[in-house]
């Protein structure tokens, strides 16, 4: 577009605005174009970790008018959580409500679940994102939610689930996997690290009774990922326009499912 005479026209030729427009333009065409980074654009993981934050603070809202008091906040009822888009894989196939197999990813059952799910995943997701980009780190994210849930669903389909685990989970095995085929010191320091990471969390959740079955189906769709992801520049640019699709059809998925969570919502 041209925006010099579009604010020409608007009196306004030569304004902050004018310049604002005109960078963001160039960014945006670079990002199509696999040339920058999507990350440089915009934060990915902050945007995660603002919708996760935003659910709760309406679902510890919904649960305080309801009488739930500080449970609401610190351990959400079953009802509450399945309310808020929590994943029932009877809900799923009985009422088809599909949506729940994204939306549960950013359910949280309380608040030092939520806590130590943003914390890892501001840790592990901004540096994945610094990597890859904010494309290929959006499909990453929700592919491993779906491969998450799907283990569930053979694991335990009768109980809910919520919580970012599993794609954290899949950040993980990605990043072992791929950090283990990008080779040199830091790539190996990388792998190991997040190895590390993973037995800790996979031992804490026997611990506690988290849901395993998730995180191992994450782990494994992210490890996939990082198998057959291009790792030099030369052939990411070329599969750009690939990754950009899955990208929006990423996004598009969230977006949608979280709107039919918000109209269930609504209508109950």
């Amino acid at each position: 577009m041209d925006w010099k005479r579009f604010f020409d026209r608007l009196g306004m030729n030569g304004t902050r605005w004018q310049w604002r427009m005109m960078r963001w333009e160039r960014q945006l065409k670079g990002v199509a174009q696999g040339q920058i980074p999507a990350s440089e654009f915009v934060s990915l993981t902050k945007v995660l970790i603002a919708v996760n934050l935003i659910l709760f603070s309406l679902m510890a809202v919904h649960g305080t008018l309801l009488g739930q008091g500080m449970r609401a906040i610190l351990s959400p009822s079953t009802q509450l959580l399945v309310h808020w888009g929590g994943q029932f894989w009877p809900l799923v196939i009985n009422d088809g409500q599909w949506w729940r197999c994204l939306t549960y990813a950013f359910t949280h059952g309380g608040l030092i679940h939520l806590a130590f799910n943003m914390v890892v995943l501001y840790q592990i997701g901004g540096l994945i994102e610094a990597e890859i980009g904010l494309g290929r780190t959006l499909t990453l994210y929700t592919v491993t939610a779906l491969t998450a849930t799907l283990a569930g669903y053979y694991w335990h389909p009768m109980v809910p689930v919520v919580g970012a685990s599993g794609s954290l989970f899949g950040l993980i095995g990605f990043a072992v996997v791929y950090y283990h085929r990008m080779g040199g010191p830091q790539g190996i320091h990388i792998r190991n690290f997040m190895f590390r990471w993973a037995v800790f969390a996979f031992i804490f959740g026997l611990m506690v009774g988290a849901d395993n079955a998730g995180h191992l189906g994450g782990a494994a769709g992210g490890a996939l990922i990082g198998l057959f992801l291009p790792v030099g520049i030369r052939a990411r640019r070329t599969l750009a326009p690939l990754f950009n699709g899955l990208a929006l059809a990423s996004a598009a998925a969230i977006v949608i499912s979280l709107a039919l969570l918000a109209v269930s919502i609504l209508r109950n």
